[in-house]
């Protein structure tokens, strides 16, 4: 038996139960709420929607607030998309939104997303952060959807 190999072959368990898309989006957004600051940023909007609807102007801004709110409360799992056929006053409302609140909330969502970058285990949550930017940016004429 000179030069002869024998090969063990060593097997390893195979896992049936992989984690569903469901179970992770879940997951995420708990961590999301915990470490991504997801509880105090859909606190802001819902605080600001509702400081919004005190007026009959500013009423459209708050439903506004309230889907970013939604989004950031639990934004995996989330996809924005745009209204089909939404109406040019949806483009007005986008520019006085920028304007007012859009670039602030906008540079602050940024701002976030690039601190939470940094770090390996804060991507995830900075991609969150980015999508959320860019609704805040202009909110009129997007929809939420589930992804």
């Amino acid at each position: 038996m000179q030069g002869s190999r024998v090969h063990v072959r060593h097997h390893r368990p195979v896992y049936t139960h992989a984690i569903s898309s469901h179970s992770m989006r879940l997951l995420l957004n708990l961590l999301w709420v915990v470490l991504g600051g997801g509880f105090i940023i859909a606190l802001e909007y819902l605080l600001g929607g509702l400081l919004l609807c005190l007026t009959i102007v500013g009423i459209p801004f708050g439903v506004q607030c309230f889907k970013l709110a939604g989004l950031g409360l639990f934004p995996f799992g989330k996809d924005i998309v745009d209204v089909p056929g939404a109406s040019p006053l949806g483009c007005v409302l986008n520019v006085f939104w920028i304007v007012v609140a859009g670039v602030w909330i906008f540079l602050s969502h940024i701002g976030l997303a690039l601190g939470l970058a940094v770090t390996l285990i804060g991507i995830p949550f900075a991609i969150q952060h980015v999508k959320l930017a860019l609704l805040a940016l202009a909110p009129f004429g997007k929809l939420v959807r589930d992804a």
